[in-house]
């Protein structure tokens, strides 16, 4: 058995489906930088998009049946955080997706395979493949088997930090706080920023993450906390 063929089966065996179609296997870890000419209905893009809605789905109707107090707002966050791109990078981590990705030599060599897009539009793409192997049923297992504890945990902040510390400044008269990236480090594919957010009369305060929009968010988590604001969280 080929390394290739071995990083598929035990990709299936992390995720507890075989698959009946092997070709549709094959397409859902095929990243279009691997295919000549840039023929992008054989890369995992069409699945991507099947998977994205299909993920969408199933979440919605995980989410309708575990909280049945919440409103359609609250739903609504809580689906966003759950299928946002770095939750399904985050998964495809978890089930060891990026060794079976199959990709053209230098995407491989910018180190594609770490690479969160990457990662999270693969995962997509493997439910996408999922659903048209078996159907809805399998499908659903495999979000519920991946998912469902994500959906458990302690939540995050209804409100995004964010927005809490642009209201709580505009509530006592201040301005919108600003952001301003201090520093980029670590590798052109994955790197980490430090973002600090400014606010006239107060200290500025900074935030670290892999992208900045998380770094920001994690900048203004840092100061409502300084500042002694507590987050938002549902209770379900």
């Amino acid at each position: 058995m080929s390394r290739k063929a071995k990083e598929r089966t035990a990709l299936e065996e992390k995720i507890g489906y075989k698959f009946a179609d092997r070709a549709l296997l094959e397409r859902a870890l095929t990243h279009i930088s691997a295919l000549a000419g840039g023929n992008r209905s054989a890369s995992y893009q069409r699945l991507e998009f099947l998977g994205d809605h299909v993920l969408g789905l199933v979440i919605s109707d995980m989410l309708y049946r575990a909280f049945p107090k919440a409103n359609e707002g609250e739903l609504s966050r809580r689906l966003a955080d759950l299928v946002r791109k770095e939750t399904c990078a985050d998964v495809a981590r978890a089930i060891d997706l990026g060794p079976a990705l199959k990709l053209g030599n230098s995407e491989s060599h910018a180190g594609g395979r770490l690479r969160v897009t990457i990662l999270g539009d693969a995962c997509e793409a493997l439910i996408g493949a999922v659903y048209l192997d078996a159907g809805y049923k399998a499908a659903e297992e495999l979000v519920a088997r991946f998912w469902k504890e994500r959906m458990l945990k302690s939540l995050r902040p209804l409100r995004d930090p964010k927005t809490m510390l642009q209201e709580w400044a505009q509530a006592r008269g201040l301005p919108t706080p600003t952001y301003r990236e201090v520093a980029r480090t670590g590798p052109q594919h994955d790197p980490v920023f430090r973002v600090a957010v400014v606010l006239p009369g107060k200290e500025s305060v900074e935030g670290v993450d892999r992208s900045k929009r998380a770094a920001e968010q994690a900048a203004a988590a840092a100061m409502l906390k300084r500042e002694g604001v507590k987050a938002d969280r549902a209770d379900g």
